[in-house]
C-alpha cells in the first residue's frame, strides 16, 4: 500500500475508526451506509455503547488494523501510533507528534507559528496561578485565560476578560486556585484582540493540502446571543473556498513542516482577524466535532472515496457544494456539564423520535439504535448534529431548522442563532479584504 494507491468509484474498502469519545461516529456511520465495511473503537468508558446498531463496534481495535484498508484516528494523543502505522505502510488519517503538540502545548503551538514567520499575539505561560495573578497586577490589560495540556478539554475554564486592568482575570485565577489547582498544571494569558473569530480547515494528504479550504465561524456558547458557558461548541456556520486569504496566511506556510512530518488529515487553526490584521489563536490537528458533520453537508464526494484517496497521499480536487453550510447540537441534560446522576435521570435511553421519515442533515452524536429506535446513551447529552445547506446563510438556515423542526426528544434543546452574526462578520471581512 502507499502513496501510489489511486481510488475508483465505487470501489469498496474496509475501514478502522479509532476513537476515545466519539467524534467521528458519525462519519464512521455515513461511510458505512455508503457501502463500506467499518469497524468502530471507542475508547471512553462512558462511550460503551455510542455507535451500537449503526456500526460494528470492536473491543481491541489493535488486532483488526490488519484487516482495514484505512485506519482513522480522530484524537490527540494518537500522533506516535498512527506514524508508526503509517511507516508499515498502512493507510492512515491521522496525526503525528508533532501535530499532537501544536495542538496540546499552546506555547509550542504559538512558538511554531512564529518560527513559520506567521505574527502572533504576546502571550505568557505559567505553572502558578500566584504567578499569573501577579503578572496581570503589574501589566494591567485584558487578557484570554487558557489552560493547557488535558486541563484545555475543559472548555468551561476557558475565560476572556473584558476589564482594561484585568481585573476580572485576577478574580478567576483566584477561583481557580482554589477549586482547579489539581487539574490546571499549566495555563496561558494571551493578550485580547477585538475583531471576528474565524477558523479555517485545510486537508493535507501527506504531501500538500488540497485545494478547497473550510472557512468557520464557531458559536461556542451555550445560549443564543453568545451567553452562558462555554461548550466548546454549539454549532457552526461556514463555506468552502478554493481562496483564502486567511489560509494562506496562517496555514500555507506549515505545508513544508507538515509534508515532511507525513501529517494526513485535516488542520484547523482559528483565529481573531480585524483591520489591522490576522492573530491565530489555536490549532486543531484532527477532526473537529462538529466540524466533521458540517464538513459531510458541504462535501459532495461520497466519504469513503475521500478518506481513501486522502490517506493514499492522492492530489485530488474536492468537490463542495457552493454556498453555505450551517449546523447545530441538539442536546439533553446535563450538556455541557458531567452529571451522571441528572443524565440518568433526564436523558438516558430517551427516544429520538422523528415526525417524517427524511433523515436528510441528521448526524448521530451519542446515539445507539435498538429494534429501529434510536436512543440516547453515554453520559454528557449530546443527541444530534443537525445540518443544512443553502446558496445564501439565511437559506442554509431555515433547511437546518426545518429538519429540527422534525425532530421530537424529551428536553431537547439547542441555540436558535447559528449564522445570525454572518451579515455582520462577512460585512467586516470583506471590508477588510479576508473575503
Amino acid at each position: 500500500m502507499g502513496s501510489e494507491t489511486s481510488a475508483v468509484a465505487g470501489e469498496k474498502h474496509t475501514f478502522l475508526f479509532v476513537s476515545y469519545d466519539g467524534t467521528t461516529t458519525d462519519l464512521a456511520w455515513t461511510v458505512a451506509k455508503e457501502g463500506h465495511n467499518v469497524r468502530l473503537y471507542l475508547e471512553a468508558e462512558q462511550c460503551a455503547e455510542v455507535g451500537k446498531g449503526f456500526v460494528e463496534r470492536v473491543d481491541d481495535w489493535q488486532s483488526h488494523v490488519e484487516w482495514a484498508d484505512v485506519v482513522v484516528f480522530d484524537h490527540i494523543g494518537s500522533g506516535l501510533i498512527a506514524q508508526e502505522l503509517r511507516e508499515r505502510g498502512k493507510l492512515v488519517v491521522g496525526g503525528t507528534p508533532y501535530t499532537d503538540r501544536l495542538e496540546h502545548e499552546r506555547s509550542f503551538g504559538q512558538d511554531e507559528l512564529k518560527r513559520h514567520k506567521v505574527r502572533i499575539l504576546p502571550y505568557w505561560e505559567f505553572h502558578s496561578f500566584q504567578d499569573g495573578i501577579e503578572f496581570v497586577q503589574t501589566n494591567p490589560g485584558r487578557y484570554v485565560l487558557k489552560p493547557s495540556g488535558d486541563a484545555q478539554n475543559l472548555k468551561q475554564l476557558l475565560f476572556v476578560g473584558s476589564e482594561e486592568d484585568g481585573s476580572d482575570v485576577i478574580r478567576v485565577l483566584k477561583a481557580y486556585e482554589k477549586t482547579w489547582s489539581d487539574d490546571i498544571n499549566v495555563f496561558q494569558l494571551q493578550k485580547r484582540v477585538k475583531g471576528v473569530e474565524v477558523a479555517v480547515t485545510g486537508f493535507f494528504n501527506g504531501k500538500k493540502f488540497l485545494d478547497q479550504v473550510y472557512v468557520n465561524f464557531e458559536h461556542k456558547k451555550l445560549f443564543p446571543g453568545e451567553l452562558g458557558v462555554s461548550t466548546g461548541e454549539m454549532g457552526t456556520s461556514a463555506f468552502w473556498s478554493p481562496r483564502s486569504p486567511i489560509f494562506e496566511s496562517l496555514l500555507r506556510p506549515f505545508e513544508v513542516t507538515l509534508a515532511e512530518q507525513g501529517y494526513v488529515g485535516p488542520i484547523d487553526i482559528n483565529s481573531m482577524v480585524n483591520g489591522n490584521g490576522m492573530y491565530p489563536l489555536e490549532f486543531t490537528c484532527r477532526f473537529g466535532y462538529p466540524a466533521i458533520q458540517l464538513q459531510q453537508e458541504g462535501l459532495l464526494e461520497p466519504m469513503g472515496n475521500f478518506l481513501y484517496k486522502l490517506a493514499s497521499g492522492e492530489d485530488f480536487a474536492v468537490r463542495a457544494k457552493r454556498g453555505y453550510q450551517v449546523c447545530a447540537l441538539v442536546v439533553v441534560p446535563p450538556f455541557p456539564f458531567h452529571d451522571p446522576k441528572t443524565f440518568a435521570s433526564f436523558s438516558e435511553d430517551a427516544i429520538v423520535v422523528f415526525r417524517n421519515a427524511s433523515r436528510e442533515g441528521v448526524h448521530i452524536g451519542d446515539l445507539k439504535e435498538e429494534n429501529g429506535e434510536w436512543l440516547i446513551t453515554g453520559e454528557e447529552g449530546t443527541a444530534l448534529i443537525i445540518s443544512g445547506s443553502g446558496s445564501t446563510m439565511s437559506d442554509a438556515q431555515k433547511q437546518m431548522y426545518g429538519r429540527i423542526g422534525n425532530i421530537l426528544i424529551s428536553n431537547m434543546y439547542y441555540r436558535t442563532d447559528i449564522g445570525d452574526r454572518w451579515v455582520t462578520d462577512s460585512d467586516k471581512l470583506r471590508a477588510w479584504g479576508y473575503l
